[in-house]
């Protein structure tokens, strides 16, 4: 048995090493920590009753799961605990691994963004504005259909229950595949902005392109993401004129527009001087006094992202793959799976008869 499954497997399942010890008969907390550090061995015994009580298949326990997190940008909220964010993470392992897995059988769209280096010159305005001139969208034209131009270049976009505890998170699976995760739950203008915030953190700062440098911590990372954000769905040059002596009102005729939250375009104004500090303070407080700081009037529309999902169709439909195919594939739970392909599932209706 591999011992970083093991724990992989533990942690999923919500346990902690002395909720797993005290529920296999004759299995220890020291030992389980021992093995699960690589410093000790399990019986066959001991690691069959682990493997059924934690109801995953044997196989599971031979693969490695790799997708590393460790350099994974969030948009999450201050106060989240480390089982929120130890959970979310290991679903998103998860779905790095299963992606990978299904690479083997088809191609997912090739990446034909080109990150910049931030730290030999290029501003984040300077990058998205070059990558939207690789996208071919207009100056003066909002990201209409966001997810489906960005998972044609190459980004994997999915959405994940996450209660109001993360926006989105973005990440590359062990074979270099970049995802974006975003929040079910939340608006669509807030899908968006996340969207593009965690692209923003794809081309600036993934290692892998180029070294990030230890000065340019957390703090400085977010302020980068979403300055790129905010230029790659509102390009200055073309929002400029339009912030300039603005009402309330006309935020959210703007918004309806850009598709983009009345918030982002308050800032948006603020940054490019088109407002005052204290027409800002006021935007803020009217925002706040109306209730748009916790919902917005205006619903704006989003594409939703189809490329996991047909994935996963091309599988069941192309190759007849069944509930057990997948299992026996991915080496993974039922339950485990369903939670992951989320959209085979339907609601039933009933027929309302008088």
């Amino acid at each position: 048995m591999n011992h970083r499954q093991l724990t992989f497997a533990r942690e999923i399942r919500g346990y902690s090493q002395t909720d797993l010890s005290s529920s296999i008969k004759g299995l220890s907390q020291s030992n389980l920590s021992k093995f699960e550090k690589g410093l000790s061995v399990l019986s066959e015994e001991i690691q069959s009753k682990i493997i059924e009580f934690l109801n995953f298949p044997v196989e599971f326990f031979d693969r490695k799961i790799n997708t590393s997190i460790e350099n994974g940008n969030y948009r999450k909220k201050a106060n989240i605990t480390k089982s929120d964010i130890l959970k979310f993470e290991n679903k998103c392992k998860i779905l790095g691994y299963i992606i990978d897995e299904m690479a083997q059988s088809l191609n997912w769209p090739e990446f034909k963004l080109v990150p910049l280096n931030v730290e030999d010159g290029y501003s984040p305005e300077y990058v998205a504005n070059y990558n939207r001139k690789i996208l071919k969208l207009q100056k003066d034209e909002p990201v209409k259909n966001i997810c489906s131009i960005l998972e044609n270049s190459g980004i994997i976009i999915y959405e994940m229950d996450a209660y109001d505890k993360f926006d989105g998170i973005s990440f590359f699976t062990e074979q270099g595949y970049a995802v974006i995760v975003i929040n079910k739950s939340f608006s669509n203008d807030r899908k968006r902005f996340t969207i593009a915030h965690e692209l923003g953190h794809i081309l600036l700062h993934n290692e892998s392109n180029f070294p990030v440098s230890e000065f340019r911590d957390e703090k400085i990372k977010e302020k980068e993401a979403n300055s790129f954000a905010s230029e790659f769905l509102m390009p200055a040059n073309e929002i400029k004129n339009s912030l300039r002596g603005i009402t309330l009102g006309d935020i959210g005729r703007l918004k309806s527009y850009w598709l983009t939250s009345m918030g982002s375009i308050i800032i948006k104004a603020k940054n490019l001087n088109c407002i005052t500090e204290d027409k800002y303070k006021y935007f803020m407080i009217e925002m706040s006094r109306n209730g748009f700081n916790k919902k917005e009037p205006v619903e704006v529309f989003i594409d939703k992202p189809q490329c996991f999902k047909n994935g996963y169709f091309l599988f069941k439909n192309d190759l007849s793959y069944n509930e057990d195919d997948f299992i026996n594939s991915m080496n993974l739970p039922k339950d485990i799976l369903d939670d992951i392909f989320y959209f085979d599932k339907m609601v039933m209706l009933k027929v309302f008869r008088n």
